[in-house]
């Protein structure tokens, strides 16, 4: 008999008809009452599948009790409770995979897009304005100054890329790294020397709120924001204030504070680039994903380890 696996929300769908030939699957998100449809198969459930951000709470664990297996189609960020797996010997797997390259591209991608106005020119002829009207300017990218916040992998790539426009490259980070980039311990010090910020940072305790009011101030109505880290680590409501009064000339967004809600006030603005956290949404990593989700099942199934076990206590990539 084929083992019953609960998928709590879409994942990418030549993943889900590969499960669907191999397990019994069951759509959790497909359902009205998900309470109620929870009790009626709750006993039968051995695995579940879900994304890494969306994780599977600890009250969705406890209402399973043969379940054995959560194999996250991504890797998970604060959404597992390990302790709780662990006490009930329940398996925990991620997908690992190199995603710098494509979040560092996406960066790149949100930064031309909002200063030379591509997206908003896009609406401009679309809307059957441009035989009547002149669409305003945008900013060169090319020879500006960029401040990286978090000069990690993807900071750095972000750092390759901008270079190759001979924008000027500096960042901000907990500690110095070993570059020949400028290091500010000082973030509004940085923010008022440069014309694009770029954020790349991890969302901690620490990293929460960090691009507040204030460094929004020093980077002035002439620089842009983009975001490809965690929506909290920029203050939304100071940021949409600074928008709206013109001190910053515009911001690239992938990622916001309540996702996938969205401020009205953002979906206003015509300086704003909006996007549904694709940073790592390309088909390559989709695939790659797929196979490691589908290899992790069948090896636990077969009684064998799992390949991509998230490591004991972390559940970060």
């Amino acid at each position: 008999m084929k083992p019953e696996i609960l998928v709590l929300l879409p994942i990418f769908a030549p993943t889900l008809a590969a499960l669907e030939q191999q397990y019994v699957i069951h759509k959790l998100w497909m359902q009205p009452d998900r309470d109620a449809f929870l009790k009626t198969v709750a006993t039968r459930i051995r695995g579940v599948v879900t994304s890494g951000l969306g994780g599977c709470d600890t009250a969705t664990m406890r209402v399973l009790p043969r379940l054995e297996i959560i194999a996250c189609f991504g890797s998970p960020r604060n959404t597992l409770d390990l302790v709780e797996a662990k006490a009930r010997h329940i398996i925990c797997t991620r997908t690992p995979d190199a995603i710098t390259e494509s979040v560092a591209d996406l960066a790149l991608g949100l930064m031309i897009d909002v200063m030379r106005r591509i997206a908003v020119s896009d609406r401009f002829i679309r809307a059957g304005r441009w035989e009547k009207e002149i669409t305003l300017a945008g900013n060169e990218v090319h020879g500006k100054r960029c401040g990286i916040i978090g000069y990690g992998a993807i900071g750095q790539g972000v750092a390759r890329r901008v270079q190759a426009f001979d924008m000027t490259v500096c960042y901000h980070g907990p500690n110095r790294k070993q570059s020949s980039h400028p290091y500010y311990s000082d973030l509004l010090a940085m923010a008022r020397d440069v014309d694009v910020l770029v954020v790349c940072c991890p969302l901690t305790a620490q990293t929460r709120d960090l691009v507040d009011a204030k460094v929004l101030q020093a980077l002035g109505p002439g620089g842009y924001l983009i975001n490809v880290a965690r929506g909290p680590v920029v203050n939304e409501a100071a940021l949409i204030t600074a928008l709206q009064e013109n001190n910053l000339a515009g911001a690239g967004l992938d990622v916001f504070w309540d996702e996938p809600q969205v401020p009205a006030a953002l979906l206003e603005m015509e300086n704003v680039v909006l996007a549904p956290h694709i940073g790592t949404h390309t088909q390559e990593i989709r695939v790659e994903r797929g196979r490691k989700v589908l290899a992790n099942l069948e090896a636990h199934f077969a009684g064998k380890p799992v390949p991509y076990p998230i490591p004991e206590n972390d559940d970060r990539k």
